[in-house]
């Protein structure tokens, strides 16, 4: 039996549909991927080139998993999937890509929102933006 839960920290491109087909399953009425992509641009600063993120693969991947574990617990979901860039990130990659499928919409969704949003305030994982005149550590990755 195909496992239910992905979690994976990597340097490597975010394969997004490889993410898709891992959440497919025939009871899904929903699946929702959100991907957080680099931008060009943060408050205050224009002109971003990339994005390096500094992680510690295993605490991350843990964090991840327990976070994962709530939303299945909260949310009558099927598959989830997760995947976080470390390293060099450029301009319009996704560093960030969260997979769910769910019977309903709703529980898609909702899932989806809980697992980014608790990600980006509790896991171990820091940003820095770099812009041609320099570089800076940002909060909240």
């Amino acid at each position: 039996m195909k496992s239910a839960v992905l979690v994976r920290v990597t340097e490597a491109v975010i394969n997004e549909p490889e993410l898709r087909a891992f959440v497919a399953d025939d009871a899904a009425g929903a699946v929702v991927i959100f991907s957080g992509t680099a931008r060009n641009h943060s408050p205050g600063r224009t002109g971003v080139t990339h994005l390096d993120y500094e992680t510690y693969p295993e605490k991350v991947e843990g964090a991840i998993e327990e976070i994962v574990e709530e939303t299945r617990t909260k949310w009558d979901v099927l598959k989830v999937a997760v995947v976080h860039r470390s390293g060099r990130v450029d301009i319009g990659e996704p560093a960030v890509t969260v997979a769910v499928s769910a019977a309903h919409r709703a529980a898609a969704f909702d899932a989806a929102r809980y697992l980014i949003d608790e990600l980006k305030s509790r896991v171990p994982i820091w940003k820095q933006e770099h812009w041609a005149g320099g570089s800076e550590w940002i909060e909240g990755a």
